[in-house]
């Protein structure tokens, strides 16, 4: 099976995004004294002064006049060629962006920037968030779900260590929390884990739920399909759609409006803190109008910051084609391709 890689946008009728942070971050920092008009080439506040070449840790104004000022802190350097990759990452197109399917033999370049802007990824920090999180793994493997976790992950290699860091921009003990997440996962809903391989959902795949694009979008984004209009419930049950979620993330409404409310939870709990991925934005569009009805019931079970990632664009779709490329959007999504061809993508992720 090919791994998925990514950040993850879903798209029903629903996506997922990552926009580049705009945070200076450079390793070596300098002390400066300056001495400059402030209209010059300064704009910010007493707190905050910045410059277009500098990342200012920790600055104050002190003294001067209306037409001079002191500001004196610590700064962080940034070259011509960081400077260059940042003023990338706000022009990117869909072909500047690595596979969906399989290994990517180079990131971009401007890929590792907004690692290291977005996450604060290093390679030295990789090497200490890593040594970081297998001692808190094996000094909490006496609790109850810290021993889950030390026998989940105990003997996994950094790359799978590194997934739940990177979820968590660095903080190693919530990417430790996201780990204890995805044990209680496991624990409360095994129906969804047990005999989960491949072969178990390939024909749920197949038949597009979800769908993958080939294709990632503007951002470097990997995108999640699911054509709820067309959707059979008995046919496909919710578990076995959750089952292929589970296998793509790495280990019509009035149909919707049959779940029952403990597979929506069981949904939502999927989408908060038990996997390593990043969920950066859930768009529908051409919505019924029951789908007030569903969307209710879920409303309560989300957190703050997932809630304001949902996206409801019924027929108005200006804002919808802002996120998204039409020429790489299926024809069933409103966009410029062909139909979305389910065994081709199956193909491509397990073959």
């Amino acid at each position: 099976m090919k791994r998925v890689t990514g950040d993850v946008q879903c798209c029903s009728g629903g996506s997922s995004s990552l926009r580049p942070a705009k945070k200076l971050w450079t390793p070596q920092p300098v002390t400066l004294q300056i001495i400059q008009s402030p209209a010059s080439l300064f704009t910010g506040t007493e707190d905050q002064v910045q410059h277009p070449c500098l990342n200012p840790v920790k600055s104050t104004v002190f003294g001067g006049s209306e037409d001079m000022a002191v500001v004196s802190g610590t700064y962080r350097v940034v070259s011509e060629e960081e400077q260059a990759l940042r003023a990338k990452l706000e022009h990117l197109t869909v072909k500047d962006h690595g596979p969906v399917f399989g290994p990517c033999a180079k990131l971009p370049d401007h890929t590792m920037q907004k690692a290291k802007d977005e996450l604060n990824e290093t390679d030295e920090k990789r090497v200490s968030a890593v040594k970081e999180l297998r001692g808190i793994i094996k000094d909490k493997g006496g609790e109850d779900l810290g021993k889950g976790v030390l026998d989940t992950f105990g003997d996994k290699p950094d790359g799978v260590l590194l997934r739940f860091i990177r979820a968590r921009k660095y903080e190693v003990n919530r990417a430790y929390e996201l780990m204890k997440g995805y044990v209680r996962f496991r624990r409360d809903y095994p129906e969804l884990f047990e005999n989960l391989t491949p072969e178990a959902v390939r024909s749920t795949i197949e038949a597009g739920y979800p769908g993958i694009l080939s294709s990632r979008d503007k951002y470097g984004r990997i995108v999640l399909l699911f054509n709820i209009e067309n959707w059979d419930y008995e046919e496909i049950t919710f578990d076995e759609i959750l089952r292929a979620y589970c296998v793509i993330l790495g280990f019509t409404m009035q149909q919707a409006s049959g779940i029952k409310p403990t597979e929506l939870k069981k949904m939502v709990d999927m989408l908060q803190d038990s996997f390593p991925a990043r969920f950066k934005a859930v768009h529908f569009i051409h919505q019924p109008w029951y789908f007030t009805t569903t969307y209710n019931v879920v409303k309560p079970l989300m957190k703050g910051k997932l809630l304001e990632r949902v996206f409801v664009h019924g027929d108005e779709l200006e804002n919808y084609y802002k996120e998204f490329d039409a020429d790489i959007l299926p024809s069933e999504f409103d966009g410029k391709g062909n139909k979305y061809d389910g065994k081709a993508i199956a193909a491509k992720l397990f073959d």
